[in-house]
Protein backbone atom coordinates (compact mmCIF):
# COMPACT_ATOMS: atom_id res chain seq x y z
CA UNK A 1 0.00 0.00 0.00
CA UNK A 2 1.30 3.48 -0.38
CA UNK A 3 1.58 5.77 2.44
CA UNK A 4 -0.89 8.32 3.90
CA UNK A 5 -0.82 11.57 5.41
CA UNK A 6 -3.04 12.23 8.43
CA UNK A 7 -3.87 15.63 9.43
CA UNK A 8 -5.51 16.58 12.65
CA UNK A 9 -6.12 20.17 14.11
CA UNK A 10 -2.08 20.85 15.34
CA UNK A 11 -1.16 17.86 13.30
CA UNK A 12 0.11 16.63 10.42
CA UNK A 13 1.76 12.55 10.24
CA UNK A 14 3.24 11.06 7.44
CA UNK A 15 5.48 8.23 6.54
CA UNK A 16 9.08 9.44 8.14
CA UNK A 17 11.98 9.72 5.14
CA UNK A 18 15.53 11.16 5.17
CA UNK A 19 15.03 14.28 6.17
CA UNK A 20 13.71 12.94 9.73
CA UNK A 21 16.44 11.00 10.36
CA UNK A 22 18.87 13.56 12.15
CA UNK A 23 15.04 13.99 14.86
CA UNK A 24 14.66 10.85 14.99
CA UNK A 25 18.19 10.04 16.41
CA UNK A 26 17.90 12.88 18.61
CA UNK A 27 14.40 11.93 19.83
CA UNK A 28 15.26 8.39 20.49
CA UNK A 29 18.85 9.40 22.63
CA UNK A 30 15.70 9.87 25.39
CA UNK A 31 16.13 7.13 28.19
CA UNK A 32 12.55 7.03 28.61
CA UNK A 33 12.23 5.67 24.92
CA UNK A 34 14.87 3.28 25.03
CA UNK A 35 13.43 2.12 28.32
CA UNK A 36 9.37 1.39 27.09
CA UNK A 37 9.75 1.12 23.53
CA UNK A 38 11.95 -1.66 21.34
CA UNK A 39 14.00 1.24 19.89
CA UNK A 40 17.84 -0.14 20.14
CA UNK A 41 19.80 1.25 22.99
CA UNK A 42 22.76 2.81 22.24
CA UNK A 43 20.43 4.46 19.40
CA UNK A 44 22.71 5.49 16.31
CA UNK A 45 22.01 7.62 13.04
CA UNK A 46 22.09 4.13 11.55
CA UNK A 47 19.65 2.89 13.09
CA UNK A 48 17.32 5.46 12.62
CA UNK A 49 18.05 5.39 8.51
CA UNK A 50 17.54 1.43 8.88
CA UNK A 51 14.22 2.48 10.38
CA UNK A 52 13.13 4.86 7.91
CA UNK A 53 14.11 2.32 5.03
CA UNK A 54 12.14 -0.30 7.39
CA UNK A 55 9.27 1.78 7.70
CA UNK A 56 9.18 2.07 3.67
CA UNK A 57 8.70 -1.60 3.02
CA UNK A 58 6.50 -2.28 5.58
CA UNK A 59 4.04 0.11 3.84
CA UNK A 60 4.76 -1.38 0.65
CA UNK A 61 4.09 -5.06 1.95
CA UNK A 62 1.06 -3.30 4.36
CA UNK A 63 2.17 -5.56 7.51
CA UNK A 64 3.10 -1.79 9.47
CA UNK A 65 1.94 1.81 9.18
CA UNK A 66 4.09 4.22 10.59
CA UNK A 67 4.18 7.69 10.63
CA UNK A 68 6.57 10.54 11.88
CA UNK A 69 3.92 13.04 14.15
CA UNK A 70 4.97 16.60 13.57
CA UNK A 71 3.49 20.15 15.04
CA UNK A 72 4.18 23.16 13.79
CA UNK A 73 6.72 21.59 11.32
CA UNK A 74 9.12 19.82 14.10
CA UNK A 75 8.88 16.49 14.98
CA UNK A 76 7.21 15.78 18.18
CA UNK A 77 6.64 11.84 17.66
CA UNK A 78 6.33 8.71 15.81
CA UNK A 79 2.96 6.66 15.75
CA UNK A 80 1.99 2.95 13.79
CA UNK A 81 -0.24 0.40 13.62
CA UNK A 82 1.92 -2.79 14.14
CA UNK A 83 1.40 -6.68 13.64
CA UNK A 84 -1.46 -5.93 10.77
CA UNK A 85 -3.56 -8.90 10.54
CA UNK A 86 -6.30 -9.35 7.35
CA UNK A 87 -9.76 -11.48 8.49
CA UNK A 88 -12.45 -11.59 6.28
CA UNK A 89 -14.28 -10.87 9.57
CA UNK A 90 -12.21 -7.85 10.52
CA UNK A 91 -8.57 -7.85 10.85
CA UNK A 92 -6.33 -7.01 14.14
CA UNK A 93 -2.99 -4.73 14.75
CA UNK A 94 -1.35 -3.34 17.28
CA UNK A 95 -1.07 0.85 17.98
CA UNK A 96 2.45 1.86 19.07
CA UNK A 97 4.10 5.14 19.40
CA UNK A 98 6.42 7.50 21.76
CA UNK A 99 7.06 11.35 21.87
CA UNK A 100 9.89 13.69 22.35
CA UNK A 101 10.52 15.08 25.75
CA UNK A 102 9.12 17.75 25.05
CA UNK A 103 5.84 16.97 23.37
CA UNK A 104 4.56 15.15 26.38
CA UNK A 105 1.53 16.50 28.17
CA UNK A 106 0.32 18.22 25.17
CA UNK A 107 -1.98 15.69 23.87
CA UNK A 108 -0.57 15.30 20.41
CA UNK A 109 -0.05 11.47 21.26
CA UNK A 110 -3.69 11.42 21.96
CA UNK A 111 -4.81 13.77 19.44
CA UNK A 112 -2.33 11.46 16.45
CA UNK A 113 -3.62 8.05 17.74
CA UNK A 114 -7.30 9.39 17.67
CA UNK A 115 -6.29 9.95 13.87
CA UNK A 116 -4.55 6.53 13.28
CA UNK A 117 -7.16 4.07 14.89
CA UNK A 118 -10.23 6.02 13.14
CA UNK A 119 -7.89 5.15 9.85
CA UNK A 120 -7.66 1.77 10.24
CA UNK A 121 -11.12 1.03 11.75
CA UNK A 122 -12.69 2.57 8.37
CA UNK A 123 -9.44 2.33 5.63
CA UNK A 124 -8.38 -1.37 6.75
CA UNK A 125 -11.47 -2.10 7.60
CA UNK A 126 -10.22 -3.46 11.33
CA UNK A 127 -12.46 -5.26 14.26
CA UNK A 128 -9.81 -4.89 16.85
CA UNK A 129 -7.08 -2.24 17.88
CA UNK A 130 -4.43 -3.27 20.75
CA UNK A 131 -2.29 -1.73 22.62
CA UNK A 132 0.58 -3.43 24.94
CA UNK A 133 3.14 -1.64 26.74
CA UNK A 134 5.79 -2.82 29.48
CA UNK A 135 4.47 -2.90 32.83
CA UNK A 136 5.08 0.19 35.05
CA UNK A 137 4.53 2.61 31.67
CA UNK A 138 1.83 4.63 33.47
CA UNK A 139 1.93 7.18 30.78
CA UNK A 140 1.61 5.50 27.65
CA UNK A 141 -1.94 3.52 29.98
CA UNK A 142 -3.30 6.53 30.83
CA UNK A 143 -3.26 7.85 27.08
CA UNK A 144 -4.42 3.77 25.47
CA UNK A 145 -6.99 4.53 28.80
CA UNK A 146 -8.34 7.70 27.30
CA UNK A 147 -8.22 6.96 24.32
CA UNK A 148 -11.20 4.20 25.33
CA UNK A 149 -8.94 0.97 25.07
CA UNK A 150 -10.02 -1.75 27.87
CA UNK A 151 -7.51 -3.57 29.95
CA UNK A 152 -7.12 -6.92 29.19
CA UNK A 153 -4.47 -8.48 31.96
CA UNK A 154 -0.91 -8.93 31.85
CA UNK A 155 1.15 -10.71 29.86
CA UNK A 156 3.81 -12.49 31.41
CA UNK A 157 7.50 -11.83 29.75
CA UNK A 158 5.81 -10.81 26.77
CA UNK A 159 8.08 -7.87 25.79
CA UNK A 160 11.18 -8.26 24.10
CA UNK A 161 13.62 -6.11 22.99
CA UNK A 162 17.59 -6.11 22.78
CA UNK A 163 18.54 -9.12 25.21
CA UNK A 164 15.64 -7.79 27.75
CA UNK A 165 12.11 -9.68 28.39
CA UNK A 166 9.74 -8.09 30.51
CA UNK A 167 5.98 -8.19 31.49
CA UNK A 168 3.14 -6.60 29.67
CA UNK A 169 0.31 -4.72 30.05
CA UNK A 170 -2.15 -5.64 26.82
CA UNK A 171 -5.35 -3.76 26.13
CA UNK A 172 -8.11 -3.64 23.55
CA UNK A 173 -10.19 -1.50 21.41
CA UNK A 174 -12.98 -3.18 19.17
CA UNK A 175 -14.76 -1.20 16.44
CA UNK A 176 -17.87 -1.05 17.82
CA UNK A 177 -16.59 0.08 21.56
CA UNK A 178 -17.64 3.08 22.98
CA UNK A 179 -14.60 5.02 23.89
CA UNK A 180 -15.53 6.62 26.99
CA UNK A 181 -12.49 5.65 29.51
CA UNK A 182 -12.88 3.25 32.17
CA UNK A 183 -11.33 2.40 35.07
CA UNK A 184 -8.29 0.39 35.15
CA UNK A 185 -6.64 -1.71 37.37
CA UNK A 186 -3.05 -0.11 38.06
CA UNK A 187 -4.62 3.44 37.29
CA UNK A 188 -7.33 4.03 40.02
Amino acid sequence: MEPVTLTTDRLVLRAPDASDVDAITDACQDPDIQTWTTVPSPYSRSDAEEFVRLVSAWWADGSETVWAVRADGILVGMIGLHDIASHRAGGRAELGFWATPAARGRGYVSEAATAVVDWGFRELGLARVEWRAVAGNVASAKTARALGFRYEGLLRQAFASGDRREDSWIAGLLRDDDRTPVPWPMLD
